[in-house]
């Protein structure tokens, strides 16, 4: 499996760190003044923030193979850091020191030069069993402090993971919040002319990396969503123009129905604990919110109303439920108990509001918006105060949060030339600022992303 086999490992004890490392700048701090310095940290919860200069240096690795890994995961470390928004990783060209050990410390008044406020290096090196083993260091350079340091050994294949856990090792201690980038998304990719579309489920990485195509085309698939406990994707698919519910597990390729839906079904998503899928069913030209138990196939119904609700996703603790509904007379968003009870509307802006979603942290619902001719990304709180839009277009649309429910992916549809082509779909993060938005580019159209948890 591709992810299987990696393992991290101490860098040196702690005394060794200590006498070869932390004197050394501890006595440099002392005679020129940096322990005086405030921790270097970025402060995420406010609006928008100046990249932080960071220096992030190919990893040693000698010479062939392992010099390739080397360069290869110091440039995915700083493409990851790049498209967060929070770091400006430095020209190479710029760099005074080169070829950084981790056997001595780096020179400090190099770095300062260039204005780097932290530095990241490493080395790659190839064991006798064939695994390989990557070292990295994250320095402040102002302190001349060591603010991390690890190892990981795998097989060489997963070099590129392991760019991803260090990326979010370094987001980490430099944020206070957990990192998003050993991810994936998967997603509807779409082909073909506007009236035929061709939709197949795809997969990659967050950076969209390791791109597959995971079903065929041969039938209308739709609203993937991750297992938040499993490699399992939940989705939608028409066979022989029936709709079923279905189970993917990512590592084997096998398929499990859930079931057959006589009539239209919408949108089903894992329970927290994964155990459940909750989905809008419409019966006798109504639809209300089910769950299915995932080991009786039970269904249980949880609203009963003539109005259309559906868009239904589970709070992280599994407590409550968020969905829409026009029971008001438009569509609006709704929070209710987690078993069908004490109902409240917590929408009441301009226009309709539609596919909310619940962040992974709990403190935010992310929604799309109808009004004035234009839609919305927005986030509001789950009591419907705190309102914020964070991206507007001709058609943007269900939103999905990063594991650290800090950045929502989307997509944009654009509209169509004057000769009715083009109307392209294409899938955008942006981060609670909302100035951070940035294109994920697909080999094809895309639309009706989802992001997974962290890779176990």
């Amino acid at each position: 499996m591709r992810f299987a086999g990696l393992s991290r490992t101490a860098e040196f004890s702690p005394v060794v760190l200590f006498w070869r490392l932390l004197l050394p700048a501890l006595f440099a701090a002392f005679c020129f003044g940096s322990a005086a310095r405030a921790e270097l940290r970025i402060d995420i919860t406010q609006g928008k923030v100046d990249p932080l200069p960071v220096a992030i240096a190919d990893f040693g690795g000698g010479n062939g193979e392992s010099a390739q890994i080397g360069r290869d995961i110091a440039a995915v470390i700083a493409a990851n850091l790049e498209r967060s928004g929070l770091f400006a990783p430095i020209d190479k060209s710029a760099f005074i020191q080169q070829n950084v050990s981790l056997s001595a410390l780096p020179r400090f008044g190099d770095w300062r030069i260039i204005n780097a406020q932290a530095l990241v290096h490493g080395a790659v090196s190839f064991e006798a069993s064939g695994a390989v083993k990557v070292e990295f260091r994250l320095w402040d350079v102002f302190a001349e402090q060591q603010m991390v340091a690890n190892a990981y050994t795998t097989v060489p294949a997963n070099w590129r993971r392991v760019a991803h856990i260090i990326s979010d090792a370094i987001y980490q201690r430099m944020t206070g919040e957990s990192g998003y980038f050993d991810t994936r998304i998967v997603y509807i990719a779409e082909s073909g002319p506007p009236d035929r579309r061709t939709k197949r489920l795809a997969i990659m990485d967050q950076d969209g990396a390791n791109h597959r195509f995971l079903t065929d085309g041969n039938d209308l698939v739709l609203t993937p969503r991750f297992s938040p406990t499993l490699q399992e994707i939940t989705y939608l698919a028409y066979y022989n123009d029936k709709p079923r519910v279905y189970i993917f597990n990512i590592e084997t390729g096998q398929q499990e129905v859930l079931g057959d839906f006589p009539g239209m079904t919408f949108a089903p998503r894992f329970s927290p604990d994964g155990n459940r899928v909750i989905m809008s069913l419409a019966r006798n030209g109504i639809t209300d919110i089910f769950t299915m138990d995932l080991a009786t196939r039970r269904l249980r119904r949880l609203t009963d109303s003539p109005s259309i609700d559906t868009s239904p996703t589970y709070s992280p603790d599994g407590s409550r439920i968020t969905f829409n509904s026009d029971r008001g007379g438009t569509q609006q968003i709704y929070v209710m108990d987690s078993s069908g009870g004490n109902v409240r509307r917590i929408s009441f802006g301009k226009g309709r509001y539609a596919t909310p979603v619940w962040s992974p942290r709990g403190d935010l619902i992310a929604f799309t918006k109808m009004t004035g001719g234009q839609f919305y990304i927005g986030v509001m709180r789950p009591d419907g105060t705190g309102e914020r839009l964070l991206s507007q277009g001709y058609l943007v649309e269900a939103p999905t949060w990063a594991p650290n429910g800090r950045v929502l992916i989307y997509f944009k549809q654009f509209p169509s030339d004057s000769s009715g082509r083009g109307g392209k779909t294409k899938l955008y993060s942006i981060d609670l600022t909302g100035y951070n938005e940035r294109e994920i580019v697909t080999p094809v159209d895309a639309s009706d992303p989802a992001w997974s948890p962290l890779i176990p």
